[in-house]
């Protein structure tokens, strides 16, 4: 009989079966997701010329992947030689599975030239879009007969939390295949179409059953944990994680129209007598941000109109050239119905009133009839302004809040994370453009401190004690 040296259990299963491209798997803590991919990389060493890679963020994020290399590859495959300067195993056929860690979002280029049959990134929100999208370009056979395709682990959280729960999560319930369509060009001009696919695959702790029987104490260890942690490692929950900079961030449609105990609501006409302000931050390669806000007689900021200069691509700009947005945003101005005819007063990054021997983006703008003036840009102040105004009163209402039209804001704001280095500081790596714009029109209006006050959970009540209670009708005998 043959000795079983490693076995799949139920999730890790349904994870290492999937045909399409990319696959995801996890979502929360404990799932196996590690053995998961380390043994989906072993899938075609019999193949001479396979190659493989296996990515953590950091080198020392990266030893503990390696050490349980050493204990499964081996075992499996008594001939492999682990070669550690080059961190790379060397199997009896010829091919080869590489570990390497990108620290930072300019280490890609290391890999440059480069190509592997299998890619795997294992906590894959601790990574940027860029990052990832840029290994597909070396994702290419070594040779034929190989598959090529790539995978992915991830707990929620980290610099990566944003466009990993687009791509996977939100973009179709789990374990439903995604399907793209590409169009792509010949140099004679013939058109040719390609699909791809990805689909995610969640698990949690449940899904492995070893782990609970070797340790049924790791369950109380995540219940343990503050609630964002709690929610996002052991439940798997995308909408809180450790790290989460706007932990006060709700979103809760059932009170879109009311706007009790939420930062998003629905639109609606704005009074003539309210101040119109307009923040910018200026991208090129990356986006560029404008937003309108409306300002009521309490002091409440409200998001009313968003511009995003953005492809569609996470953190990748429009690339529109600076008279083109000026002109947009007069456009904009003129034709909506919230801010035609409004005296509206615009702020901006400081940057752009720099001339640096030419003219400034500011003059550029003011040419066409669109004024600024610079914002006051105290990062730790500002992030605090957001803090403050997030903050749920007694009654239930921020003193902030944002249309549900305006996307980008409500896609990017509650997934920024802090910096390792910066704490205090939200992670600039990140797609913090609309962050930005905001926090300059909100330096321009300061409140001071307070207290979040959330909705107070309910809790169980099996014995309804917490009912109010009837009024007793006595009745007495005649």
């Amino acid at each position: 009989m043959a000795n079983i040296l490693w076995q799949p259990q139920e999730k890790q299963a349904a994870f290492m079966r999937r045909p399409e491209y990319e696959a995801l798997y996890g979502g929360a803590a404990g799932g196996g997701k590690s053995d998961s991919m380390l043994m989906e990389a072993l899938r075609q060493v019999h193949i001479p010329h396979y190659r493989g890679i296996l990515f953590r963020k950091t080198y020392p994020m990266l030893t503990d992947l390696i050490d349980r290399s050493r204990e499964i590859y081996r075992l499996a495959y008594p001939g492999a030689v682990y070669n550690g300067s080059e961190h790379v195993w060397k199997f009896p056929s010829g091919a080869k599975i590489y570990f390497g860690n990108m620290q930072h979002v300019q280490d890609r280029i290391n890999y440059q030239g480069k190509h592997y049959d299998f890619i795997g990134f294992d906590e894959l929100t601790q990574f940027t879009w860029d990052e990832y999208s840029y290994m597909m370009s070396r994702n290419r056979p070594n040779g034929p007969g190989t598959r090529v395709y790539m995978r992915g682990t991830a707990n929620p959280g980290g610099v990566g939390h944003g466009w990993v729960q687009a791509r996977f999560i939100t973009a179709a319930p789990p374990m439903t295949p995604i399907h793209d369509t590409y169009e792509v060009f010949s140099p004679k001009g013939e058109k040719l179409t390609f699909e791809a696919s990805r689909i995610f695959v969640p698990a949690s702790v449940f899904d492995n059953q070893k782990l609970l029987t070797n340790d049924p104490m790791y369950l109380a260890r995540l219940a343990a944990m503050p609630e964002a942690e709690k929610q996002a490692l052991l439940y798997g929950s995308w909408d809180s994680f450790e790290g989460q900079v706007f932990t006060e961030w709700r979103n809760d449609p059932a009170h879109y129209a009311d706007h009790k105990y939420t930062h998003v609501i629905d639109p609606f006409p704005v009074p003539p007598h309210w101040k119109i302000w307009r923040g910018f931050d200026f991208g090129y390669s990356r986006p560029f941000a404008v937003g309108w806000f409306a300002i009521d007689e309490a002091g409440r900021i409200y998001h009313i109109r968003e511009f995003y200069g953005w492809d569609g691509t996470p953190n990748h700009g429009a690339k529109m050239e600076v008279t083109q947005i000026a002109k947009e945003i007069k456009r904009i101005e003129r034709e909506d119905p919230l801010l035609r005819g409004r005296e509206i007063h615009g702020v901006a990054d400081p940057a752009i009133f720099s001339d640096n021997g030419q003219e400034s983006i500011a003059g550029m703008m003011e040419k066409q009839g669109i004024f600024w003036f610079p914002g006051r840009n105290n990062r730790i102040d500002g992030k605090m302004q957001y803090h403050y105004r997030l903050a749920f009163g007694t009654d239930g209402e921020p003193m902030f809040q944002v249309f549900n039209t305006c996307k980008n804001f409500i896609r990017t704001i509650p997934n920024l994370v802090y910096d390792a280095k910066q704490v205090e500081d939200i992670d600039t790596t990140q797609e913090d453009h609309i962050y930005d714009m905001t926090r300059y029109v909100l330096m321009e209006h300061i409140i001071a401190p307070r207290k979040n006050e959330p909705p107070k959970p309910i809790g169980d009540d099996p014995l309804n004690q917490r009912q109010p209670k009837k009024k007793m009708t006595v009745f007495h005998g005649v």
